[in-house]
C-alpha cells in the first residue's frame, strides 16, 4: 500500500507511520512543522518522506506534484488541532475552523486534482456525539450527534465536508470516529501521560488529578492505528465507524494501575471531584466488517508509557547536567 498521512509527525501520525512501515507499506507524510520529535524511532524518520504543509492553505503546485508523483492509494487525514482545550470552549476559534475544517477541504481539493483518486480516511472523534447519560453511555454510529464543545463541532463539520464530497464528487472516503487513545509519545496535556509524568518528576509529591470519577473509553494508540489501516482496506465507502475499546474505564482505576506499575502509592489531590461520563464505543460495525478489536491490555499501555516518560526524564536530566 502507498499511504499519505497528514499530521505524520504528530502523536497518532507517527504511530500510524510506524505501523504501516511494519506492514510493508510505503509512506509519504506532511505536517505543519515538518519536523520529527526526537523520540520517534530513527527507522521511521529515515523511511518516511515528508514535507511541510500548513493545511489552513490550499496545496500549492509543489505539494500537488509531490503527492501526484507518489500516487497514494490511501490518504489518512489525521492533521488537526487535536487538543480540545485549544479549539475554544463552546464556539470554535478561527484557527480551529481553519485547521480542522479548512484542512479537510484542502485534502478533498488535493484528491480531486489527482489522476488516480485515493481512498480517504478522516480521523474524526467521539466528541461529535451528543452528551450521554450515566445510565446509557454506549453509542453506535447512528447515535445523535450534537457536540457540546468546540473541538467536537469542528470534527462534525469536517465529517460533513467529507460526506458532501462522497455524494457530489464520488470521493471514496470513510470516517473513523476514534475514541480517546493514549500511549508512549503522547503530550502530557492528556490524562494518562499527565499523571504518569508526575510520578517520574518526583518520588514523594502528591499527584494532582482532575476527577477520579471520569468514565471513558480509553484505547492504546497502537491499536487505534491498526484499526485505521484495517478500515482503509476493508471499510465500506461512505460509512462511519467507531474506533475504540468498547470498555468503560474509571479514571480512578486508571490511577490505581499507574501506581501499581510505578510501585508507588502516592497522596492524590482531586481538583475537580464529581462524576463525568464520556461516550463508550459500540464497535459492532467495525468488528463485523474488519475483524478488528483492541488487543493491547491497559496494563501494557501504562507500563510502556511509564517507561517512555522515565526515559524522557533521564534525557532531560542529562541535558541539564
Amino acid at each position: 500500500m502507498r499511504a499519505f498521512i497528514t499530521g505524520v509527525t504528530g502523536f497518532a501520525g507517527s504511530h500510524l507511520a510506524e505501523h504501516l512501515l511494519e506492514c510493508g507499506d510505503e509512506v509519504l507524510g506532511s505536517s505543519h512543522r515538518g519536523q520529527w520529535n526526537c523520540d520517534v524511532p530513527e527507522a521511521v524518520q529515515h523511511s518516511v518522506s515528508k514535507f511541510t504543509w500548513d493545511l489552513t492553505t490550499a496545496a500549492d503546485q509543489t505539494i500537488c506534484r509531490v503527492v501526484h508523483d507518489f500516487q497514494p492509494e490511501v490518504v489518512f487525514h489525521l492533521a488537526a488541532i487535536s487538543v480540545p482545550s485549544e479549539c475554544g470552549t463552546t464556539e470554535p476559534t478561527p484557527l480551529a475552523l481553519a485547521s480542522n475544517v479548512g484542512g479537510t477541504q484542502a485534502i478533498i481539493e488535493l484528491c480531486r486534482s489527482l489522476t488516480i483518486r485515493p481512498r480517504v480516511l478522516l480521523a474524526s472523534s467521539c466528541h461529535v456525539y451528543a452528551p450521554v447519560s450515566i445510565e446509557s453511555p454506549v453509542v453506535a454510529e447512528d447515535a445523535p450527534v450534537d457536540p457540546a464543545r468546540s473541538y467536537g463541532k469542528t470534527k462534525l463539520l469536517a465529517e460533513q465536508e467529507i460526506q458532501r464530497a462522497i455524494e457530489t464528487d464520488k470521493l471514496d472516503a470513510i470516517v473513523a470516529r476514534s475514541f480517546q487513545h493514549t500511549g508512549p509519545r503522547q503530550s502530557h496535556r492528556m490524562i494518562l501521560p499527565d499523571w504518569i509524568r508526575q510520578f517520574t518528576l518526583s518520588d514523594d509529591e502528591p499527584i494532582r488529578v482532575g476527577s477520579l470519577d471520569t468514565y471513558l473509553d480509553l484505547t492504546d494508540v497502537r491499536d487505534i492505528c491498526r484499526g485505521y489501516r484495517q478500515l482503509s482496506v476493508d471499510g465500506k465507502r461512505g460509512n462511519v465507524y467507531n474506533v475504540g475499546s468498547g470498555i468503560c474505564r474509571r479514571s480512578g482505576d486508571l490511577l490505581e494501575v499507574i501506581q501499581q506499575c510505578a510501585g508507588s502509592q502516592r497522596e492524590v489531590i482531586e481538583l475537580e471531584p464529581g462524576r463525568r461520563q464520556h461516550p463508550i464505543a459500540d464497535i459492532s460495525l467495525l468488528t463485523q466488517q474488519t475483524g478488528w478489536k483492541s488487543e493491547i491490555p491497559l496494563e501494557q499501555t501504562v507500563a510502556d508509557t511509564l517507561n517512555y516518560w522515565r526515559e524522557t526524564h533521564l534525557r532531560e536530566e542529562g541535558m541539564d547536567s
